[in-house]
């Protein structure tokens, strides 16, 4: 999990759906870098309770914050109190994902105001309460998508048309922010085993076929995820703005 050629002590940042899966791999790797972590959960008590002690174990004790992302007044909390706890911010993952997986046919409008609100327009929320607190140092912001956001999946196109507006915004957002040494970038990952694939009606043809097609011959995990993430929030992506970088073992280029 450690990498001697990233350290992060002194930065504070922020992971939204940090308790579970790919966004408490990535809070455990930014604090096992010494970073000190504010992780946001909506709804499992237990998920939270237990990723403190996970994350505890390896960096500095977290900050648990309560918060629905596609909530404005919740979003504003949370800021309230990162910002009495922290006094600034170096990092935010914009992780938190949720959506309607129904064919695009059957989608209701409010599925698909939920799903854009949830997986879009959170960033905007996230960056415009995030980027203050980054002031002069400036900073990084990170965004998890999926290859749904290029790719056609079953029962994803409310899901997958969310990811391409999330990218689409990370690459306005980060040219309006670069010339203030703040730098926003894309994670999109491949299939991973996680809470949230269990939703989906085709998870097991979904696991079967991605590792099918894997020329890396495995799955992604969260941690493969995460070291991602490290490496976008880190000194050594200080000229990566705007990007995109797909974690699939190579999925996406196979033909």
């Amino acid at each position: 999990m450690g990498n001697s050629a990233i350290d992060l002590t002194g930065k504070c940042a922020l992971v939204t759906g940090g308790s579970r899966g790919i966004g408490r791999a990535i809070s455990m790797c930014l604090a096992s870098q010494g970073a000190r972590v504010a992780f946001n959960y909506l709804r499992n008590r237990e998920a939270a309770a237990e990723a403190v002690k996970m994350i505890s174990a390896v960096g500095p004790e977290p900050l648990e914050l309560r918060g629905n992302v596609a909530d404005d007044d919740h979003v504003e909390r949370m800021f309230t109190t990162l910002e009495k706890e922290f006094g600034k911010l170096d990092i935010l993952v914009s992780n938190a994902a949720l959506g309607v997986l129904k064919p695009v046919t059957q989608l209701r409008e409010k599925d698909w105001r939920w799903t854009m609100d949830i997986n879009a327009r959170a960033l905007v929320t996230l960056s415009k309460f995030a980027i203050p607190l980054m002031g002069d140092r400036g900073g990084s912001i990170v965004a998890v998508s999926s290859l749904g956001a290029t790719h056609a999946i079953p029962f994803y196109g409310a899901v997958g048309a969310s990811k391409a507006a999330l990218e689409s915004l990370v690459r306005h957002l980060a040219i309006e922010n670069a010339i203030n040494n703040i730098r926003v970038n894309v994670v999109s990952g491949g299939a991973v085993d996680t809470d949230a694939l269990k939703f989906f009606p085709n998870r097991e043809e979904i696991l079967e076929e991605s590792l099918k097609r894997s020329p890396a011959g495995r799955l992604v995990t969260p941690q493969d995820m995460a070291d991602a993430v490290l490496f976008l929030v880190s000194d050594l992506a200080k000229m990566v703005h705007g990007q995109t970088l797909i974690v699939d073992g190579g999925t996406s280029v196979v033909a």
